[in-house]
């Protein structure tokens, strides 16, 4: 028949206007601008439209979301930081639009490398998010981040001291990632004492 698409088309868009009031009416008062509303908006299970109040509400993110990335350290006794970053420059080399700019630190008596970065820049502004500093990174030192307000009226080009944050962070942001490298951590760990032990 002469005009199906567009009568199918207009009862596609009649649908999802309905499922909205429905959805609302089933949700009356929880919808917006409470926790479990808002992971309903996010799920798939969701009818209709609805418009989030940002910057009141924000859909929550899925764990592998990536942003700007950062750097993981440690936490130590005293106020400690042990930066797990040795500076090796695997990230800064397999960036595709080389956003990162490493310089090593050299030991002042000898002049060889000490394995820990002096500065560690990213330019945000030119981080194409894609994720390859944190998948090469041998040390999982470097994680792509969720903090996506990034906006100013400068140019965004963090330093090592901005990008540093614990690896309480990491597992708060990305529990089930945090498990698997430190899985993967403590295997490799292991194997090195066992060859240690196996060579004495």
């Amino acid at each position: 028949m002469f005009g199906s698409g567009i009568l199918k088309g207009l009862s596609v868009t009649l649908k999802r206007f309905l499922d909205t009031y429905l959805d609302d009416v089933a949700w009356w008062g929880r919808r917006y601008f409470k926790a479990e509303g808002i992971a309903h908006r996010a799920s798939k299970d969701t009818k209709g439209i609805f418009t989030v109040q940002y910057p009141e509400e924000k859909l929550l993110l899925p764990e592998e979301f990536r942003f700007i990335p950062f750097l993981v350290y440690d936490e130590k006794e005293g106020d400690k930081k042990e930066i797990r970053c040795t500076s090796c420059g695997i990230c800064a080399k397999v960036c595709p639009p080389q956003c990162i700019w490493i310089v090593r630190t050299n030991d002042p008596h000898t002049g060889r490398p000490v394995p820990e970065p002096a500065e560690f820049y990213i330019d945000a502004d030119i981080c194409m998010n894609c994720g390859f500093c944190a998948e090469y990174c041998p040390f999982d030192a470097i994680i792509m981040d969720h903090d996506f307000e990034i906006a100013s009226t400068q140019r965004n080009v963090y330093n090592m001291e901005q990008l540093l944050k614990p690896a309480s962070y990491y597992k708060s942001i990305r529990p089930l990632n945090y498990q698997h490298n430190e899985d993967e951590r403590q295997a490799k760990e292991a194997a090195r004492k066992a060859r240690a032990e196996a060579s004495a």
